[in-house]
């Protein structure tokens, strides 16, 4: 039996092992502000449980086992987010707290039936990719917007920050998933941008909002 603690600790290596260093007791720590001799203890523990491989001064992996498990705690988190917003009516913004603390609901059917009733989605109201039952993951190719090319069109196809701050920045600027962002031009001196969205709603976009724009 996975703990609601190690649950958490496995959702956090997982995000970590996404990025390009190597995880550490440090990064972990730093993550979930938590003192790192209380995340090498937690650690070691999932060592124990074959859930993590660990050695002293080298990088943290999940194994199999524990990728697994990973995936499924954020395939709840993400079903929830979506259920919160697309029937409940709750905004993007709203929904990350809440779904904190469904995730850990042990119940496979209940979260087999949300995404049954959800039509088995392949992406969260923010545009992260849901892990199907199998634990698959959807592919997703949208890139950030501070690679596109001026005179091109896109559409938003994800977030990377889900700070309510920054969410609520989107909203007040009515954008959504789905958005066509048109790439009007690029300032050379600090890579802000001028875009046209849906057509007729002219904006620029500083260098640290395109960076977290994911669209295709």
């Amino acid at each position: 039996m996975i703990t609601l603690t190690e649950e958490n600790y496995l959702k956090a290596l997982y995000r970590l092992s996404m990025g390009q260093e190597p995880v550490s007791v440090k990064s972990i720590a730093g993550l979930l502000d938590i003192k790192m001799p209380t995340v090498t203890s937690m650690v070691n523990k999932l060592a124990e449980k074959k859930l993590v491989r660990y050695e002293k001064y080298k990088a943290i992996e999940l194994t199999e086992r524990g990728k697994k498990a990973a995936l499924h705690i954020l395939r709840k988190h993400r079903l929830t987010e979506l259920f919160l917003t697309q029937v409940m009516g709750l905004g993007w913004e709203e929904v990350h707290d809440i779904a904190e603390q469904v995730e850990h609901i042990q119940s496979e059917r209940f979260f087999n039936r949300v995404d049954e009733m959800l039509g088995f989605p392949r992406f969260d109201p923010h545009g992260e990719p849901i892990p199907d039952a199998s634990g698959k993951l959807p592919v997703m190719n949208a890139f950030p917007l501070s690679n596109g090319t001026p005179g091109k069109k896109y559409k938003l196809a994800g977030v990377l920050n889900h700070e309510p701050s920054f969410l609520t920045f989107l909203n007040s600027l009515q954008l959504a998933l789905g958005t066509a962002i048109e790439i009007k031009q690029v300032q050379v001196f600090d890579a802000s941008m001028e875009v046209v969205l849906n057509g007729k709603t002219k904006t620029v976009f500083s260098s640290l909002v395109c960076e977290n724009l994911l669209v295709l």
